[in-house]
């Protein structure tokens, strides 16, 4: 299978110094009939609602993109019953499916993801608060006055520091 190893590369920290097992023993099973893939795609098609598939970018088309692990994502199926999306779902199984295929020329989609995490972050960073004066007393990367003595609690609108980044976003 084409690009199958760029896949396999997310789930390994270092692909280089890997064994590269991921998903063996779960080939041997089915080469050696221990899994019958039918009667996993007939309990699917008995008990599921939702039908998702695991698709994943071919890193080697990507020339733009220097990297080389594959990014993974999940797919839901629409469009007809249960035994319809599945038989659709086993005629893209191990195929390449073009982009085009799926989304025509200036469709509208809905993107769900989470931002680059930057971990704990002050406010001058995360806020982009201007920093106080050189001499200022207890360090300047600060905000100067975070709110009036009443209400006596500080107001959710006041910059502060705290994690920035790795938020959910659609």
């Amino acid at each position: 299978i084409p690009g199958i190893s760029s896949m396999k590369r997310t789930f390994y920290k270092n692909w280089t110094k890997s064994k590269k097992k991921a998903f063996t023993k779960y080939a041997k099973k089915v080469e050696s009939k221990q899994i019958d893939l039918e009667a996993e795609y007939a309990r699917i098609a008995k008990y599921a609602q939702v039908l998702r598939v695991i698709a994943h970018t071919t890193m080697r088309d990507l020339h733009h993109i220097k990297q080389k692990k594959a990014h993974v994502m999940e797919i839901q199926v629409n469009g007809g019953s249960i035994a319809d999306k599945l038989t659709y779902a086993k005629g893209l199984l191990e195929q390449h499916v073009p982009v085009t295929s799926v989304f025509q020329k200036d469709e509208m989609i809905d993107v769900i993801s989470i931002t680059k995490g930057h971990g704990y972050e002050g406010v001058v960073h995360r806020w982009g608060v201007k920093r106080l004066p050189r001499k200022t007393h207890r360090g300047l990367r600060r905000v100067a006055c975070i709110g009036a003595w009443h209400p006596s609690r500080v107001m959710f609108s006041v910059a502060r520091a705290g994690q920035n980044g790795f938020h959910h976003r659609t």
